[in-house]
């Protein structure tokens, strides 16, 4: 299944949670890109659902993102997340498919009405 480029008509950031040391040795906790620049995507939406979770309304949003594979991205798993329209996104599955072709990833927005 080739990655037709004219399905790629998204842009996403791949980002990484990271822990560097500032000048007075503490710890900074911020999520890092892991490309130079926003990757193409074939945007799918899975689904979106409204829930009440301790008297208040959220929603979560479901999609699931194709891009093509490369060394940049081979490891990219679970722990990282994805930023999509200005949203962040939960990554929580990433699954390749043909070799080295390209990456299926799964992820989840949530909205808590905040």
């Amino acid at each position: 299944m080739p990655l037709a480029a004219g399905k790629l008509d998204r842009r996403i950031t791949l980002q990484r949670f990271t822990v560097t040391k500032n000048d007075l040795n503490e710890d900074i906790e911020t999520w890092a890109d892991l490309t130079p620049k926003p990757v193409a995507a074939q945007y799918m939406p899975v689904s979106d659902g409204e829930k009440f979770r301790a008297g208040e309304r959220a929603s979560d949003i479901s999609a699931r993102f194709m891009i093509r594979y490369s060394n940049q991205v081979a490891d990219l798993s679970p722990k990282d997340r994805l930023l999509f329209q200005g949203r962040p996104y939960a990554i929580t599955r990433v699954k390749e498919f043909e070799r080295r072709v390209g990456l299926e990833i799964t992820a989840v927005s949530r909205d808590d009405g905040a």
